[in-house]
């Protein structure tokens, strides 16, 4: 893996090596190891618990700070596994943990090693496309948010810019940083991993039963309770915070593992890639989240229109005729009850009510022009203006969330980001040339619908790690068609030299 460091790290390379080389028999070695054991042991003793934990954060955190600045592929791994199990490690630690400050932390390294960079290497021409330029609109519009005249509290914006605001800027990073097609499969690998552990903790919470520290978290809260307790059974979230966003990322995860399966690979990998997608599909029924049932027929639709080919045609087709069938097949089956209810929506009372609350907020959207502040719905609303009107509504869908706290000014920019970015992906995939590379972007195209649908009936970008992915998949779409222009450029080299040597 390329694995380039940031800044000079010579004279640190040269000391570290000093060291090894001599075994750490120098004097001043010795010096530093008998002062850093007494200073551990004096800690420990008098701080306890948060002396062992001030210990463990200068040996193992140091490294890892270290590491993420100066190496930043190791840097976007370590992010990408920190947003999968941000909140399942929360489960079993103190409340008082800040555990959410960790992703913070990750990312401010992370931009910091970014401009670090720019001190050597400093090449703007990889934002110089139509994506970069309307995310940092986007971005630019959220900052604005913060002398928003209806917001109810600057607090509840400082609170939501951080996962909100904040990683859009992770989509420079990644597009600076990912430069080899190796890191990309490197990326994809690891993310089909991680939707691995997520589906299995799923499928051992819904066969095997909870964990003691999942059943505690579970039921310290009668309101989280009553939400995922349905019809006599309990909705399955795995690692994640919530069923929906344990569905979602099972659901792309399915795509990811489709699309790729399409690919000039083995066949023996194209069965194990289909099999994992199939357990990814199985396990989201877990979940119960209806919303969720209609992302792989949406994206597969959009799969058969950009990939028009026998072999397309037919896939879609069986898969469209077994998803009829189980549509309207008598069943007695929980699971396959509630999937159903999804394609008849007039039938579900839970999206009625939802069709109710939308109409009620209409009034407040349109004579709101830049909304009422962001964070103003959701947790931090009821946390800092617990009195307010949006603090009691329930946004569900992301698009209505968007148009309550930004205002209908703010959803044409979110909108028109998606548009934009979908447009401009589509006309990479026609213009790449490398097969491989014209794969991985048909996989992130899909895998952008994807949430695009789902954030109609809830809320698909605010969670971990669906924000992270979101902005990774669109980064991968400009990392690809750079790579694929870099490659045709020096073709054009190599035959252009050839012709000249021949005549």
């Amino acid at each position: 893996m390329r694995n380039e460091q940031t800044g000079n790290t010579g004279v640190k390379q040269s000391f570290w090596k000093s060291l090894m080389v001599q075994k750490f028999s120098h004097p001043f070695a010795l010096l530093f190891l008998l002062i850093t054991s007494l200073a551990i042991s004096f800690l420990t003793y008098k701080l306890e618990f948060i002396g062992v934990g001030a210990v463990l954060a200068l040996t193992i955190g140091l490294p890892i700070v270290f590491a993420i600045t100066v190496y930043p592929e190791f840097g976007i791994c370590a992010l990408i596994i920190a947003a999968f199990f941000i909140s399942y490690v929360s489960e079993f630690l103190p409340d008082q943990v800040p555990i959410g400050t960790l992703m913070d932390v990750t990312t401010y390294l992370l931009i910091l090693g970014f401009f670090i960079k720019q001190r050597t290497e400093r090449n703007w021409t990889y934002f110089k496309n139509p994506i970069s330029y309307m995310i940092l609109v986007w971005l630019a519009y959220n900052m604005l948010e913060f002398v928003n005249p209806s917001a109810e509290s600057r607090l509840a914006w400082i609170y939501t810019v951080r996962t909100v605001g904040f990683i859009m800027l992770m989509y420079y990073v990644f597009v600076y940083q990912i430069r080899t097609v190796k890191f990309i499969k490197t990326l994809l690998k690891l993310w089909i991993f991680l939707d691995i552990l997520a589906g299995i903790s799923a499928f051992q919470q819904e066969n095997i039963g909870f964990f003691p520290f999942e059943h505690k978290y579970l039921y310290a809260d009668p309101l989280r309770v009553s939400l995922l307790f349905i019809n006599g059974h309990m909705r399955k979230f795995g690692i994640f915070s919530d069923p929906v966003t344990f569905s979602y990322n099972m659901v792309i995860g399915a795509l990811l593992c489709v699309v790729l399966l399409m690919g000039d690979i083995p066949l023996r990998r194209k069965v194990t890639l289909g099999c994992i997608a199939g357990f990814f599909l199985y396990v989201m029924l877990y979940s119960g989240t209806r919303a969720a049932y209609v992302l792989v027929p949406g994206a597969l639709s959009m799969l058969a229109v950009l990939n028009f080919n026998r072999r397309v045609l037919t896939f879609t087709l069986v898969a469209g005729a077994l998803l009829g069938i189980l549509i309207v097949m008598p069943t007695s089956n929980p699971l396959i009850k509630r999937f159903q209810t999804a394609f008849n929506p007039s039938d579900d009372p839970s999206y009625n009510v939802r069709a109710e609350n939308q109409k009620k907020i209409k009034p407040f959207i349109l004579s709101h022009p830049i909304g009422g502040g962001l964070g103003s719905v959701g947790v931090w609303g009821r946390k800092f203006s617990p009195n307010s009107m949006l603090a009691k509504f329930p946004p569900d869908s992301g698009y209505v969330r968007v148009s309550v706290e930004m205002g209908w000014v703010g959803l044409i920019l979110f909108c028109t980001l998606f548009f934009v970015v979908l447009k401009t992906g589509i006309n990479f995939y026609f213009s790449i040339k490398n097969p491989e590379l014209k794969n991985y972007c048909l996989a992130m195209l899909l895998i952008l619908f994807a949430f695009n649908i789902g954030n109609f009936p809830q809320q698909a970008l605010v969670q971990y790690p669906s924000n992270i992915l979101f902005y990774l998949a669109i980064s991968i779409l400009v990392v690809c068609k750079r790579i694929d222009d870099q490659e045709q450029e020096e073709l054009k080299k190599k035959n252009s030299t050839e012709t000249i040597l021949i005549n």
